[in-house]
């Protein structure tokens, strides 16, 4: 279960690889390992962790229903190409196609999903390094949420390897193509609407 954390923690680490830092017990869950550093993650704002909670219960619902694949939560790793840092996403979504990717403490190469939801600090890294190097590591799609603006914006990767906005319809609907085409109503990520009903609305009961 999502939980609220508290302030990011003032350990410094000495400069390491990523196999070091993976075997090191010593870290603290809640890093990331950033060019041979590790680097603590921001606290989480409550409006983060309802979104969190509410996208986890649906697509686990849906990947239950589907058997399309399995999703991971931070701080499960997830390190796109050998020359990129290893990233914890808030949520990615793996396809079965690509299980074997997974090892015991990281995904070895892209999500076919990854969703990274701002808190406050956070968006300069999510819209930035973040987004540089998911499309350059070759993850398909990218979500984020920003709860506090009530914006989600959605990117899918083009045959040049880029990000384009994926487009949301007049009545705020995304279609996602790692979801095998399920539409999601923006909406949904604010009001959070209880998830029974949603899930018959999206034909995954």
């Amino acid at each position: 279960m999502t939980q609220l954390r508290d302030a990011p923690s003032t350990t410094r680490y000495p400069r390491m690889t990523y196999e070091e830092y993976l075997d090191d017990s010593s870290i603290e869950e809640h890093t990331e390992w950033v060019n041979g550093e590790v680097v603590p993650m921001m606290s989480i704002s409550r409006a983060h962790a309802d979104v969190q909670m509410f996208l986890v219960e649906i697509l686990q619902a849906y990947l239950r229903a589907s058997g399309a694949g399995r999703l991971y939560v931070e701080p499960f790793q997830m390190k796109v190409s050998p020359d990129l840092n290893g990233r914890a996403p808030d949520i990615m979504l793996v396809r079965k196609e690509h299980v074997d990717r997974l090892g015991e403490k990281h995904l070895e190469g892209p999500a076919d999903l990854v969703i990274e939801i701002i808190s406050p600090g956070t968006e300069q890294t999510d819209r930035g390094d973040k987004f540089v190097e998911y499309e350059q590591g070759g993850v398909p799609e990218y979500w984020i949420l920003d709860p506090l603006r009530e914006i989600a914006d959605f990117y899918v990767r083009d045959e040049r390897g880029l990000f384009h906005a994926g487009p949301v319809t007049a009545q705020g609907v995304y279609v996602s193509p790692a979801l095998d085409g399920l539409a999601v109503t923006v909406d949904w990520f604010w009001e959070r609407p209880p998830v029974g009903p949603l899930l018959v609305e999206m034909g995954i009961r």
